[in-house]
């Protein structure tokens, strides 16, 4: 059995390639040989009709990198992916995330998709902004595509609303009902294989965010069974075999914030003492030796 880990060769942040050193480093030990391989050679090529892998020979692949274009052409070729190519886009568009959840006893908070202008000359409508009849005050804007808590809004007014939409109003978002019961805390959950693993209290004292990379820290949280419930329903739903799902804390119980597909478990470790690394490679090679 021989595997690679895709990682973007842009991000160089030590959060960031820790997960491919600790996996590669677990998959050692039980003799299965990883190669890490950097998303800047031109992996794929189509050519002469047929999408043409330019990767050696190998048995998987794990993806933590975001590249939609070599994702669905590695994925094409036949070869299995950690986590699925259909997983990984619903997770890296918020909004798809929500749309994928909706419909599915899955708690989340009340959410619209923002309106997309094509051109930076126009202004947002006057009628656009009567979106806080629906919602109220304050209220969340995000982008969908962000990662670390960048890109996410709190609104706490209709001059503030009006000047952040039109910051994002060319580029794909979302805006959703302020959760204040959650204020500068959620809980980080990270499900392998269908089974959680554990879970991680993210605080700040200054930010209404809690990520850690925002300057938020961490501790050891013991997830309620709803938490545990809501968790591996969320994962089955999206088809992923590894991620990290953030939940809110909101009035009625928990709600689901975001699901990340390629969530750093750095923090998660240190702080839990958990093997992520060693669990995510347990699952991949028991896959790999009697596949579902």
């Amino acid at each position: 059995m021989k595997g690679f880990i895709v990682v973007n060769a842009y991000s160089n942040s030590v959060e960031y390639l820790y997960q491919a050193k600790r996996m590669q480093e677990e998959f050692v030990l039980q003799g299965v040989v990883v190669d890490i391989i950097t998303n800047d050679s031109f992996l794929m090529i189509i050519e002469n009709n047929r999408i043409v892998s330019r990767i050696p020979d190998y048995d998987f692949c794990i993806y933590w990198d975001k590249d939609k274009y070599i994702l669905t052409m590695l994925e094409k070729t036949g070869i299995p992916v950690y986590n699925p190519c259909r997983a990984i886009l619903n997770c890296d568009d918020k909004m798809l995330t929500y749309i994928e959840l909706a419909d599915n006893d899955i708690p989340i908070p009340k959410t619209l998709p923002g309106l997309l202008c094509y051109s930076e000359e126009e202004s947002v409508k006057e009628s656009t902004l009567d979106i806080a009849e629906t919602l109220g005050y304050p209220l969340i804007i995000k982008e969908s595509f962000g990662s670390l808590g960048n890109e996410l809004y709190l609104v706490n007014d209709r001059q503030e609303l009006k000047s952040i939409m039109e910051k994002v109003k060319c580029r794909p978002h979302l805006i959703q009902e302020y959760i204040e019961t959650s204020y500068g805390r959620d809980v980080r959950v990270i499900v392998i294989g269908g089974e959680v693993v554990g879970g991680m209290l993210r605080m700040s004292d200054h930010d209404f965010r809690s990520n850690i990379g925002s300057g938020g820290r961490g501790e050891v949280y013991e997830l309620t069974p709803e938490m545990t419930d809501i968790a591996k329903r969320t994962a089955k739903v999206l088809g992923l075999d590894y991620c990290g799902i953030d939940m809110l804390f909101g009035k009625e119980g928990p709600l689901i914030c975001e699901v990340n597909s390629n969530a750093f478990f750095y923090t998660f470790e240190k702080i839990t003492g958990i093997n992520v690394a060693k669990r995510y490679v347990d699952h991949i090679i028991n896959n790999q030796i009697s596949p579902e």
